[in-house]
């Protein structure tokens, strides 16, 4: 028994099924990325309150204190490397669209293809090693800030290897979405539909929180 997609060869039942078996694991570093990310859209919020109060006390009472001016960039770490992935999975990256406008679906998808192989997996892979060794000697050695009242460093540090596991994963997950479009068994991946930018997000879930606590 075959499937034939749309405008495409036929495919045995098996081969069908082995793409849909990848497309479930692509649905769960999905749902991993989607998680990981709506949780990091609160740090927005903390960040801009912790920045709003540390300038406040700073001009109102000439106080500051390097451990709240480390805490902004420690979270702002990992609002950026925490939401790569899901970045990654919402096709929010940056893209020469001058460029790849004038191609079709399908050499969009290859590009994808050739991208993650050759460009985006060896640079998340080569940096997952060697941030790895970093976070375990800081781990170990109990690292902390050179600064006077600063932070423990080992946190900020696991944020490099975990922001960017995240990141291969999702690179997985587009590489199954790409060759199963290729195929014919799912819609164009790179189409953009509409959902809310983060920043809606975040008001959409403040304004939640506001019901279920009222």
């Amino acid at each position: 028994m075959g499937f034939q997609s749309p405008g495409q060869k036929i495919f045995t039942l098996k081969e069908v099924r082995d793409v849909q078996a990848l497309l479930k694991l692509s649905r769960a570093i999905d749902a991993l990325s989607t998680g990981v990310g709506k949780a990091a859209i609160w740090l927005v919020l903390v960040v801009t309150i912790i920045s709003a109060v540390n300038a406040f006390v700073r001009y109102a009472f000439n106080y500051s204190s390097n451990g709240l001016l480390e805490i902004q960039w420690y979270l702002f770490s990992a609002i950026f490397l925490l939401c790569a992935g899901y970045t990654l999975m919402r096709n929010e990256h940056v893209r020469i669209d001058v460029i790849s406008g004038r191609f079709s679906p399908r050499v969009h998808a290859w590009i994808d293809i050739i991208g993650t192989l050759f460009f985006l997996a060896p640079m998340a892979v080569a940096v997952l090693y060697l941030s790895w060794p970093i976070f375990i000697n800081a781990y170990l050695k109990n690292e902390y800030s050179s600064n006077a009242g600063g932070l423990i460093i080992w946190p900020v540090r696991a944020l490099v290897p975990l922001g960017f596991s995240l990141l291969i994963l999702q690179g997985v997950s587009e590489l199954i979405k790409r060759f199963a479009f290729l195929k014919g068994l799912i819609p164009d991946p790179n189409a953009k539909p509409k959902a809310p930018s983060a920043e809606e997000e975040l008001a959409q879930a403040i304004k939640q929180q506001r019901g279920e606590t009222a």
